[in-house]
């Protein structure tokens, strides 16, 4: 399977925001969609300080899972914090 989102990645690359987001919809039911949305916005609560089980009362989320994305966001090279300077550092529409 790790074969598949590689590919996913490859086809991605240098693919507009607004075909992304469609493909994520597409590939997506709602409530899961809804979920991979609420483990972003964990991340990005959890590098902008807010506390695990405020972030936890905030979007419904296990401390398991805040906690995971919190030992990810640490990690060195964490594709997290890369996707988070990616994000802070583009210009707002």
């Amino acid at each position: 399977m790790r074969a598949c989102i590689a590919e996913m990645a490859k086809a991605l690359e240098g693919a507009d925001a607004a075909l992304i987001e469609q493909f994520f919809y597409q590939l997506f039911t709602a409530a899961e969609a809804d979920e991979m949305a609420k483990r972003w916005a964990l991340v990005k609560e959890l590098a902008s300080g807010t506390p695990q089980r405020k972030i936890a009362a905030q979007l419904g989320l296990s401390l398991c899972k805040i906690t995971r994305g919190s030992k990810e966001l640490k990690k060195p090279g964490s594709a997290f914090r890369r996707l988070l300077d990616k994000v802070q550092s583009s210009p707002v529409p």
